[in-house]
């Protein structure tokens, strides 16, 4: 249920929020680091749905929780993506949002599709000929790699794009801010960080003690550490215990999530934050949006994507993810961009005709439809009656 009196933009947000929570919690059954980019996933698939029609788009807006009607959600995108372009002006923060189209040369898409995403997500639309995957791969992975800043390369490995990709959809995401108040380097020291209850490494530990918005519970400890002009922030949720944190994440739900938030009051903290970087690498998404209910989009014989080339020949047969940061004494740098690629005709196996027994055979005039020629085979081997 949304808020009375939201903004549309308000409703996008609170969705894209529980799609976020809900992709971590199958994301998260995985060992090991992990971080990526909600919001730019949200926007690829956003800019895919508005070609989505039927039980398709139906199964997409459940899983993405796209609760406003088309017409209402690509201008709410549109609005939030103004407003987070639009943080970068407010100090020392760089904060880039970018989207682009990929079409097949030649293939006859809507034009309502192209200028929707064109006008409501500021889409490039770059045509590629995927007759040469290679060349069109690399096209698409430098694009990434120029609004990334670098920090995102082969978004899309060898291979996944063939000659019949039709369409590559791309969202690119660029984060830089420094802390509001830096960590002093002189003050960072190599310290102990326990991976498990009884297994502990050595890692450059920064600290600082200052005022931050903080709060705490029995079992949890909540810090946020504002950027640069204060329009952004990392929030920090740190279990009590070390071996807290499969606790801590099957409680991430939105409204533990707003309640823990809401309740953060400025403090005097003692603060002591780990420096890391991490890259995820490219990570293909279908499993995962598949499970959570979007699964005909994946399947060709039941796509309907007719909103982008008035057919349901289209389907996805790839979503991919990749992400990147560096957390240090200065600030944060991260990057991540999301490719969902597009291709016809492939996902439903051909018939099989297996000329095995007896049959009947003709040859006609195609022009005239005249049989010219009929005949039985009953044994191949037989030859000349």
């Amino acid at each position: 249920m949304g808020k009375k009196n939201e903004s549309d933009v308000e409703v996008v947000v609170r969705g894209n929020t529980a799609f976020a929570l809900d992709l971590y919690e199958k994301l998260r059954k995985a060992e090991g680091n992990l971080f990526f980019s909600p919001y730019s996933i949200s926007a690829a698939l956003a800019m895919t749905y508005a070609g989505a029609r039927g039980n398709t788009a139906r199964q997409m807006a459940r899983t993405l929780h796209f609760t406003l009607e088309q017409k209402r959600l690509h201008p709410a995108f549109a609005s939030l993506e103004t407003r987070l372009n639009a943080v970068q002006e407010q100090g020392n923060i760089q904060l880039r949002v970018a989207n682009s189209l990929w079409p097949q040369i030649g293939y006859p898409f809507l034009e309502e599709f192209i200028s929707l995403t064109e006008e409501n997500y500021g889409a490039s639309i770059i045509p590629v000929d995927y007759g040469d995957p290679e060349a069109a791969r690399g096209k698409i992975n430098t694009w990434v790699e120029k609004k990334t800043e670098d920090k995102i390369k082969e978004l899309i490995p060898p291979r996944l794009i063939t000659s019949v990709t039709t369409l590559v959809l791309v969202n690119a995401i660029y984060f830089e801010g420094d802390w509001a108040s830096r960590f002093d380097r002189r003050a960072t020291e190599e310290a102990s960080f326990w991976v498990t209850p009884v297994e502990k490494i050595q890692v450059p530990m920064m600290a600082q003690r200052q005022k931050f918005r903080y709060a705490e519970y029995e079992r949890l400890q909540v810090l946020e550490l504002p950027y640069v002009g204060g329009d952004l922030s990392m929030i920090v949720l740190l279990p009590r215990e070390v071996d807290g944190l499969a606790e801590l994440e099957n409680n991430l739900t939105m409204e533990n999530l707003e309640r823990w938030t809401s309740a953060l009051q400025e403090s005097e903290v003692l603060v002591f934050l780990p420096r890391f970087k991490m890259a995820w690498g490219a990570r293909i998404l279908n499993n995962e949006l598949q499970s959570m209910g979007m699964t005909d989009a994946f399947d060709g014989s039941k796509a309907d994507f007719s909103g982008m080339d008035g057919t349901r020949r289209l389907a996805i047969s790839v979503v991919l993810h990749k992400a990147f940061i560096d957390v240090n004494e200065e600030g944060t740098e991260a990057a991540a961009a999301t490719a969902v690629i597009i291709t016809r005709g492939i996902s439903s196996p051909p018939p099989t005709f297996r000329a095995d027994h007896p049959f009947i055979f003709l040859i006609r005039d195609n022009n005239t439809g005249s049989i010219l020629f009929i005949g039985r085979v009953v044994n191949p081997m037989a030859g000349v009656a």
